[in-house]
């Protein structure tokens, strides 16, 4: 039954029907590439690497955008985005497998809400549309920024002039390039959240793109609010039931939950599963 719903899954990713969601598990095995260091993109791993590997206070250790928030209210906001910009754009990491099959595929629309630059990195070459996450920024009424790649540079453009017709990255959660623009803290996510309910962090053209469509969540853990309301409004128009699948390695009550509510299909699997000759080596 699984290896049907794969075929499917895969089948869907080609025709562009069904849209990878990816989360901090897609870099999983990801490593610096001098040191061997394992790349921070969870709760636990970002908190760690961005306070000197040291663990802070257990109510901060909870998730990711408390502790940013914490260190923000000490050191600045900049502070937080400098660390992000190091991590993910001044060093070397490994290819990600996933991100490795999904340049072979080349999705015409990938969610990624992972801050590092694997996913832009696999459109290398190729024209595409980079739609990123902003907060707290004036003289917008909007949350996101656009971004036009002509297989060489990125120009920023607006909504109404975009090219449709190319693949599109949204990374809700922003990157280090064309030029570092990050959601980290509380304080991003309570603006850009609110505003992604309100409708003005999404452009209409992915609007009017991701109806009807279906999602596939690879590499997600649904255990935090943060992670469940970007989902939730990501989503909104998705195919009616089943909106998707989500690949998780011992969900907990909680996720299941959460994935009936929203029509997502849990699969006990981790996205290592679904990469095809999987079957054939086990």
């Amino acid at each position: 039954m699984t290896q049907s719903v794969f075929d499917t899954i895969r089948a869907g990713l080609t025709s562009g029907e069904v849209i990878p969601y990816l989360g901090a598990g897609a870099l999983d095995g990801v490593t610096e590439v001098d040191g061997g260091t394992a790349i921070p993109a969870d709760n636990d791993s970002l908190i760690y690497a961005m306070n000197d590997g040291k663990p802070m206070a257990p109510k901060l250790m909870y998730e990711f955008p408390r502790a940013a928030m914490n260190l923000e209210l000490k050191k600045g906001r900049s502070f937080v985005n400098r660390f992000l910009t190091r991590t993910y754009e001044q060093r070397q990491w490994t290819r990600s497998a996933l991100h490795d099959w999904l340049a072979a595929l080349r999705p015409a629309y990938v969610v990624d809400v992972n801050r590092d630059l694997q996913l832009q990195e696999s459109y290398t070459g190729i024209p595409h549309l980079l739609v990123r996450g902003i907060a707290r920024v004036g003289g917008t009424d909007y949350r996101f920024v656009i971004h036009q790649y002509d297989g060489e540079t990125y120009t920023e453009v607006e909504q109404d002039a975009v090219d449709t017709s190319l693949p599109v990255l949204f990374k809700p959660l922003g990157s280090p390039q064309p030029d570092p623009t990050y959601i980290a803290s509380d304080a991003d996510f309570v603006d850009y959240i609110t505003e992604l309910m309100g409708g003005f962090a999404i452009p209409r053209f992915l609007k009017e793109y991701r109806r009807e469509k279906r999602y596939v969540l690879l590499g997600l853990r649904l255990t935090r609010d943060t992670e469940r309301m970007v989902l939730s409004d990501v989503i909104y128009g998705a195919a009616p039931q089943p909106t998707g699948w989500a690949l998780i390695p011992d969900p907990t009550e909680k996720e299941r939950r959460f994935c009936a509510r929203k029509g997502l299909e849990v699969i006990e699997a981790d996205w290592s599963d679904l990469l095809p000759g999987k079957e054939e080596a086990a």
